[in-house]
């Protein structure tokens, strides 16, 4: 079941033009195709005119509906739609004097102009008060925006938000931007005070310029057993990706441990993921990336994995930090103790093929190096000999690595010892992951390209062979 709800929530804008389309009793509020007496009450006019913009122009790429409801009671609690657009200037003409028309249908409207500096977010808080999220939709002073909040038809406990953003081409021709249908728990009647919670505990995310994510699914259980155990459906929220922002908050009254998992565009659970420890009254701030993620090392001393605290990781001791900060026991260290357990002549070749990578590895940072210190406009046959070379020591890596992995197979070394011999080749791979988009926000080509790809294979790979240990 929750498969197809993720197969909605990534849904092409050939869904209907309302939040649902069946014409069922239990959905009818949505068809405003038919109008009552309460609907004549509603903002019909912006209603219909977003409806329009979003079926003639809406794209495809990064969209999400979704619907929360009572399981009990089959009750919708929240809802979302959000649709990217691309049209020209004129399609909107009628914004401004539709907006107005409906302004007596609305308890709140708003029209924040380009050149006005203001932010605007919207929060969606589920009709039990539990679970909410915040929506950044105004982000930049070149936006503008109009929004409308009304009563929802059907459930006076509901409001129901439309709002629409966008900018325009320097020549003034084409618009481009995001349609935002809300429904969701009204303000007023919200009266936990969120921010000063002690029992609230927060993810505010960024997805970083090398992701393409729209959606995220999360997870929650008391220990890292029973979080291992979960089906793949078992998740507890929706996280969708606006203006490459997600949030989302939980009301919990013990640390307990989560996970963040990637929705695939095919409406498929990525087979990699990201666990935390959720604890009251924090927030962990997180950036995700290609095949790795900008951790919050501040939570992670205090509260999380370094602590002491941790349930996802309850072995691992505290560290004390000095400057920048640093494990008290090297991943090269760890391996170089591997080969002190093995035969002198098996501990010669650790030793050798060790070297061989630390050596490669160098060496590719002296290239990320002289990639960010190329002037623009950059020479690019000198760029794409650059990428290759890091490719080319990547590959001699791959090598050496090989014969690492057979020398741990051929002294059967215990399961976790060969998982720090993986973390030690994962954490280079991850290193070169995050100065590859360092130098790819200056100079991107074809051969950057095929080197992001080789690096996530890698990093993909290793983790398989890791989690089968």
């Amino acid at each position: 079941m929750k498969r197809l709800i993720i197969m909605l929530l990534i849904a092409s804008s050939a869904a209907v033009p309302t939040l649902a389309q069946s014409k069922s009793k239990a959905q009818k509020k949505y068809d405003l195709t038919i109008m009552t007496n309460k609907e004549q009450q509603y903002p019909l006019r912006v209603f219909r005119l977003l409806r329009d913009i979003r079926d003639k122009f809406g794209m495809r790429q990064g969209q999400t509906y979704s619907v929360l409801k009572n399981p009990n009671t089959g009750l919708i609690e929240s809802a979302e739609r959000i649709t990217r657009f691309s049209c020209l200037v004129d399609e909107l003409k009628t914004i401004d004097q539709d907006f107005m028309a409906d302004e007596p249908f609305s308890y709140q409207i708003l029209h924040l102009l380009p050149g006005n500096t203001q932010k605007f977010d919207i929060k969606v808080v589920s009709a039990d008060g539990q679970r909410s999220s915040t929506l950044p939709i105004r982000t930049e002073p070149t936006q503008e925006m109009w929004y409308l909040a009304t009563k929802n038809l059907e459930n006076p406990q509901l409001r129901d938000v439309y709002a629409i953003v966008w900018e325009t081409d320097d020549l003034g021709i084409e618009a481009k931007g995001t349609i935002y249908g809300i429904s969701s728990l009204r303000p007023d009647l919200y009266t936990k005070n969120q921010d000063a919670s002690k029992n609230t505990f927060r993810i505010d995310g960024r997805v970083g310029n090398d992701l393409t994510d729209s959606l995220y699914v999360v997870y929650m259980a008391d220990t890292k057993e029973e979080l291992d155990k979960l089906p793949d459906d078992a998740f507890i929220e929706y996280m969708p990706v606006v203006n490459r922002h997600f949030s989302f908050s939980v009301e919990i009254d013990k640390p307990k441990v989560g996970r963040i998992r990637t929705v695939m565009p095919d409406g498929s659970l990525c087979h990699l993921w990201t666990n935390l420890d959720f604890v009251p009254g924090e927030t962990y701030h997180i950036t995700t990336h290609n095949g790795y993620y900008d951790e919050d090392l501040d939570y992670e001393l205090r509260v999380g994995r370094f602590s002491g605290k941790s349930l996802i990781a309850p072995q691992q001791k505290s560290v004390t930090i000095t400057g920048d900060f640093k494990f008290v026991d090297s991943k090269d260290d760890k391996v170089a103790d591997l080969g002190r357990k093995l035969p002198p002549e098996d501990e010669a070749k650790t030793n050798v093929i060790v070297n061989a990578i630390e050596a490669d590895a160098q060496i590719i940072d002296e290239t990320f190096d002289a990639i960010k210190n190329t002037p623009y406009p950059a020479n690019g046959v000198q760029l794409e000999s650059l990428y290759k070379k890091i490719l080319t020591l990547n590959k001699s890596i791959e090598t050496h690595f090989q014969g690492l992995v057979k020398v741990a197979k051929d002294n059967c070394l215990s399961p976790n010892e060969q998982v720090e011999m993986y973390k030690f080749i994962l954490d280079m791979y991850r290193d070169q992951n995050k100065k590859l988009n360092e130098a790819s926000s200056f100079h991107y080509n074809k051969s950057a390209q095929k080197l992001q790809k080789y690096i996530t294979s890698q990093i993909e790979k290793y983790l398989n062979e890791m989690s089968k240990l």
